[in-house]
């Protein structure tokens, strides 16, 4: 991503336009993305941004460098800087209060909500896991040691010590001793009630030179399925057991256990794809990958609703097991699952 801090503003001029209480984001563009569009540099460097509203951020709130406003269509070249100058914004509500499942001196583990983000985006600056817990804490220090989506719920690690931070990273890009069990409903119901799934996942395109950005896969954080061969396929591994199951209206659903053998963005998605069932409420990977933008822009229609059958997708993490990363004692964290489902299963025929 090309997102620069802007801690020093003297270089850049402040447009004539742009009101006192304005706050900027700052990108600068690589230089294998010259001559890209405007707005579509803009989407892909916002995450979860439709081109719709990339177009619209463009023409309220983009300047280059000297304050002169920019058009969805020009086009940006190499090492230029492209300012967002926009009105301090409502963020989208989120739940805030997050339940802490362990904590010691080093490690503080919490069962995120779900549509909690844990880290800033282009929607969501005060409205973070990290932010909410820094500003009711009084920690010198605290770090996310792991991610997960916004809208997936369950166990998450944070350090409290820099020495933990590393630590934990080391262990986790390792993956030295570290159990992760997911548990996820269903749309179908996997042929198997035990199996193991390892195929190799990529990035949704690579960028070769015949090839510009403007026509490349609008989403750019799906993954995909890659050959064996591909040196760029990343090997990943997931256990599946049907923990139960049940119908409604002649539609079959499962609840799944997702053990990880690996940690590969959307990895638990796209296994359950290959078996042939999606996650209920899935934007992305589900029935309609449209609805995955309409949903970032707050535009789900009431089909959308009835299709998705929950407000986020139904994905939750349920327990991670690891030595701790400072004493090396066994350390096992749950999180309960949470309420909406819990419901959810329980509307459906057993």
């Amino acid at each position: 991503m090309g997102r620069v801090r802007p801690t020093n503003m003297s270089g850049f001029v402040r447009p004539k336009d742009a009101d006192e209480s304005a706050v900027v984001s700052v990108f600068r563009v690589p230089s294998d993305v010259a001559g890209q569009r405007v707005d579509v540099f803009l989407q892909h460097q916002l995450r979860r941004t439709s081109r719709t509203r990339a177009q619209y951020i463009v023409k309220a709130s983009a300047y280059d460098a000297e304050g002169r406003r920019l058009k969805p269509g020009d086009r940006v070249h190499s090492q230029q800087h492209i300012l967002l100058w926009r009105e301090p914004w409502d963020e989208t509500p989120v739940p805030r209060e997050i339940p802490i499942v362990y904590e010691d001196d080093h490690i503080l583990a919490v069962n995120k909500p779900a549509n909690l983000p844990v880290h800033p985006t282009a929607r969501y600056h005060k409205n973070t896991l990290i932010k909410i817990l820094a500003a009711e804490r009084n920690d010198p220090f605290l770090s996310l040691g792991h991610r997960l989506d916004r809208e997936t719920s369950g166990v998450l690690l944070l350090t409290k010590t820099v020495e933990c931070d590393r630590a934990l990273k080391k262990m986790l890009e390792a993956r030295e001793g570290i159990t992760k069990r997911y548990e996820a409903i269903t749309w179908g119901v996997p042929a198997n009630p035990e199996t193991g799934v390892r195929l190799p996942l990529g990035f949704p395109y690579r960028l070769e030179r015949h090839m510009r950005l403007d026509d490349l896969c609008q989403y750019k954080v799906k993954m995909k399925f890659v050959p064996e061969a591909d040196p760029l396929g990343m090997f990943s591994s997931t256990i599946f057991t049907v923990l139960d199951t049940a119908t409604e209206d002649d539609d079959a659903y499962a609840r799944v256990s997702c053990l990880l053998e690996t940690g590969r963005q959307h990895q638990i998605r796209l296994h359950l794809l290959a078996m042939g069932v999606a996650i209920v409420g899935d934007k992305l990977y589900g029935p309609d990958e449209s609805a995955f933008a309409r949903g970032a822009d707050g535009e789900l229609t009431e089909d959308d609703v009835t299709m998705l059958e929950m407000p986020r997708h139904a994905l939750h993490a349920a327990m991670m097991a690891l030595p701790h990363p400072i004493t090396g004692d066994p350390l096992e964290i749950v999180a309960p699952v949470p309420d909406d489902m819990r419901e959810f299963w329980a509307s459906l025929s057993a």
